[in-house]
């Protein structure tokens, strides 16, 4: 086998290791994002560090909608406080009941001292309670947030793609002329 041979069968090589690397990105980037809505499950990104320990910053945590009366102290749910417009995930501390009966909740961070200043009814029938969580992957579902990381995920495998297919047909061409 000469040394010019070797190189386009190295390159070759080299091209199905990539193709099947960038296909395998995708692969999972579409398992993190379609997986967890298929079974039922809602995803959140941990974006504070008042859970580290349990679910550090960057974590991507999966929740599973239950019923409100399966939640009990020790659970961790992700639900909008009262003094808020966005989403945290801490654990219940504390459930009681207020003058009219009704449950209320107190939570807690787990990396905070105190609980939080407030208790809140959960008013819905169903609150999504977490199931289990992944470093590091949050990290990833905010990053298909954004636009430039989106297209990034889908141009990079149609460059490698299209630049193989170059390459080799620049091959050919380079055999059919070495043959006339």
């Amino acid at each position: 086998m000469d040394g010019n041979r070797r190189a386009r069968t190295r390159i070759g090589r080299a091209g199905r290791i990539a193709s099947g690397a960038a296909i395998a990105i995708a692969a999972l980037a579409a398992l993190l994002v379609l997986a967890p809505s298929v079974i039922g499950w809602q995803r959140y990104a941990i974006v504070s560090g008042s859970m580290s320990g349990t679910y550090d910053k960057g974590s991507l945590v999966l929740d599973e909608v239950v019923p409100v009366a399966d939640l009990k102290v020790g659970d961790v749910i992700t639900y909008t406080p009262p003094t808020g417009d966005h989403l945290i995930t801490h654990r219940i501390a504390w459930v009681g009941r207020d003058g009219s009966g009704a449950r209320v909740y107190r939570t807690r961070g787990d990396a905070n001292p105190i609980a939080d200043p407030w208790t809140f009814k959960l008013d819905r029938p169903e609150q999504a309670r977490v199931r289990f969580g992944l470093p590091f992957a949050g990290y990833g579902l905010a990053g298909l947030g954004r636009r430039d990381v989106r297209l990034a995920l889908i141009a990079f495998p149609a460059v490698l793609i299209a630049a193989f297919n170059l390459a080799g047909l620049w091959r050919r061409l380079g055999a059919l002329e070495a043959a006339a």
